[in-house]
């Protein structure tokens, strides 16, 4: 067949192709006694569906997918975030029937493989991270933002501290505003110098006893790694705030460098952008937050701990801000990142980071 008639298949719309007759099933024979069939109008008889046989019902939908742009099929130019692969035997992973059909409100002793999995994924991103504790709870990248300024205003109040303004960096995430809005507090841009760092001078000036928190993109929407970070860092917590990264571009750090290393309280991370799950096309997604350790009892449950005795249970930290979502957050999610981490181990995670670096620069 030649390439213009591949073309020609492809264009044809389904009533194109329709023949009167043709049918994409065969139902077995009844084996239990017919009934009476509902009158013709509410059927919609009259309605002129395209009739065809299965095969071209396949060969014409199958057409229409490879119209859309794909990772399988061409290269896809998008940030740093998104350069990785998704391999799909971790899709098969999370349909294994012990994962797939485990249900949240089980007792603990009859999943102990699947909180074992979290208590170990979020060990896993802590020290990837460089943070001390993990929740898996947040159900998306602007989900942990949220999260991670609730935990910040809790931490804060409990030092009898009624801070109510974030600094947040022009080349940031557009989602920090909202965040930061709706968790109650009041935003205040700071711009970027000429190298698309952060403006020091215009940090210094903005930084007060108001402040609770900056808000750093790390890489920045640029594309840029702030060269200034450890100083930056300095003059945050020299005035007593808490300094939040937003982790939608970790695939450029993987293996290169900790945040927590960094002088960052919290982090938040995409699953579903660094580790193996695809990006985009509807979700789910999942953003746990890693926090050093004085942030730790404010976490959101759940949080997987193992117990000498009971094997692994499900706990809320002694403070924490409460659940963010229904049950234990998107597990199929969870699955898919711990089956990367294991599949790749550090110096694949490594080699992860160099390749997006790459695309992204390419």
């Amino acid at each position: 067949m030649s390439d213009g008639e591949r073309r020609d298949i492809g264009s044809k719309l389904s009533f194109d192709r329709s023949r009167p007759g043709r049918t994409a099933v065969t139902l077995p024979d009844c084996d239990v006694p017919l009934a009476a069939m509902p009158p013709p109008s509410l059927l919609r008889d009259d309605l002129p569906l395209p009739e065809m046989s299965q095969p071209e019902i396949v060969r014409y939908f199958t057409n229409l997918a490879c119209l859309n742009y794909s990772v399988d099929t061409g290269f896809y130019p998008l940030g740093s975030c998104t350069m990785k692969y998704n391999p799909k035997l971790h899709e098969d992973l999370a349909r294994l029937p012990g994962f797939a059909q485990a249900h949240p409100l089980q007792p603990a002793e009859t999943v102990q493989g699947a909180l074992a999995l979290m208590h170990d994924l979020q060990s896993f991103l802590a020290e990837i991270t460089g943070m001390e504790a993990t929740s898996l709870g947040p159900a998306a990248g602007a989900h942990g933002e949220l999260t991670s300024i609730l935990m910040i205003r809790a931490f804060l109040e409990s030092r009898g501290e009624s801070r109510r303004t974030v600094l947040v960096p022009d080349s940031a995430h557009g989602t920090n505003l909202a965040s930061v809005s709706t968790a109650g507090f009041r935003a205040l841009s700071i711009a970027s110098d000429a190298r698309g760092n952060t403006d020091l001078a215009a940090l210094a000036e903005a930084l007060d006893d108001d402040v609770a928190a900056l808000m750093l993109t790390l890489p920045n929407t640029l594309g840029l790694f702030d060269q200034n970070i450890v100083e930056i860092s300095a003059i945050v917590h020299a005035k007593g705030a808490q300094l939040y990264c937003d982790g939608a571009n970790l695939n450029a750090l993987l293996g290169q460098a900790k945040i927590g290393d960094l002088g960052f309280d919290v982090v938040q991370m995409n699953l579903h952008k660094t580790f193996s799950t695809p990006h985009g096309g509807g979700g789910p997604g999942a953003g746990p937050v890693a926090v050093k350790g004085h942030l730790a009892p404010f976490l959101p449950s759940p949080v997987v701990a193992r117990d000498a005795g009971k094997g692994y249970l499900v706990e809320e930290p002694e403070r924490s801000i409460g659940k963010m979502g229904a049950f234990h957050g998107n597990f199929g999610v969870m699955v898919r990142a711990y089956a990367y981490i294991r599949s790749l181990g550090v110096a694949g995670l490594r080699e992860v980071s160099e390749n997006a670096v790459l695309n992204a620069n390419y």
